[in-house]
């Protein structure tokens, strides 16, 4: 695809017919893309500036789209709640989907707390969560250093670095012995993908592994984690975990077995995605 000297209109229409064969949303890929090279809004571009020429650069962005690399990390940005996320290589991607878990508990919390958010990545359900509830506080644990950087680096364009702490925790290694709780509410979006799942290559080939599978049917870390999450848990205290959409049952039954009542909330598409702990 060659986008020298053509208009962005041009190069939009062209780019998008060419997402065609690897996206279901060509079209959007392709202005969002742009607008990001412009370093405007993509309704800023559709307004103003579609006469104008194809900047420099956007034909390498779309290649990286073309060998299937997700928007969200060549714009280096994804949207959550409303709120802008900075994202990249070796950080999940947080999804709208995923959203139901902050809703949730901010429905379920009260003016001021504290809460915890296991397997943090980017920090988008910490951050998002905080940004909503000036009085609490919250630590984000992960394995990947590399992620927690991009944590505390959302956390600071937030303005929430003083209210967030980012300690690097395993916890298929260590447990969570050495989380410093009690918590008022604890946060899990944990790798839940079944081992050889088909997954799109926007995530397979790009997204982290390990915050995605979890063994041959998907639950080893619930089964590590539901066990632990009783004794960070202050009085009263809720858990949230997230779920695949087949896994609810699975997953309840773990969480009465360990003496919890679990109650399940669905994501905008009406399918399963969080399992609420008391």
């Amino acid at each position: 695809m060659n986008a020298v000297r053509k208009s962005v209109s041009e190069a939009l229409r062209d780019a998008a017919r060419q997402f065609e064969k690897t996206s279901d949303t060509a079209r959007l890929d392709a202005e969002l893309i742009m607008a990001h090279r412009l370093g405007v809004s993509r309704s800023q571009m559709l307004l103003t500036r579609m006469d104008v020429a194809c900047p420099k650069g956007f034909l390498d962005d779309c290649n990286r789209r073309m060998a299937h690399e997700p928007v969200a990390y060549i714009l280096g940005e994804q949207e959550f709640f409303g709120l802008p996320f900075k994202v990249g290589p070796g950080v999940l991607i947080p999804r709208s989907d995923s959203e139901v878990l902050v809703e949730t508990a901010l429905e379920l919390t009260g003016d001021a707390g504290r809460v915890l958010d296991l397997g943090t990545g980017s920090g988008a359900l910490l951050l998002a969560f905080l940004a909503n509830r000036p009085r609490w506080v919250g630590v984000g644990a992960d394995q990947s250093m590399g992620a927690l950087e991009y944590a505390s680096q959302n956390a600071q364009v937030l303005g929430l670095s003083e209210r967030t702490s980012w300690p690097q925790l395993d916890w298929r290694e260590a447990g969570l012995a050495q989380v410093p709780g009690p918590f008022d509410l604890i946060l899990c979006n944990p790798p839940y993908v079944e081992a050889g799942a088909d997954l799109v290559r926007d995530v397979e080939d790009y997204e982290p592994a390990s915050a995605l599978f979890a063994g041959s049917d998907g639950l080893d870390d619930y089964r590590i984690l539901i066990p632990a999450v009783g004794a960070l848990m202050q009085e009263g205290g809720v858990a949230i975990f997230e779920i695949g959409a087949t896994q609810a049952d699975a997953v309840c039954a773990l969480a009465q077995e360990q003496g919890f009542s679990p109650e399940i909330r669905n994501d905008l598409a009406n399918r399963p995605r969080a399992v609420v702990l008391r």
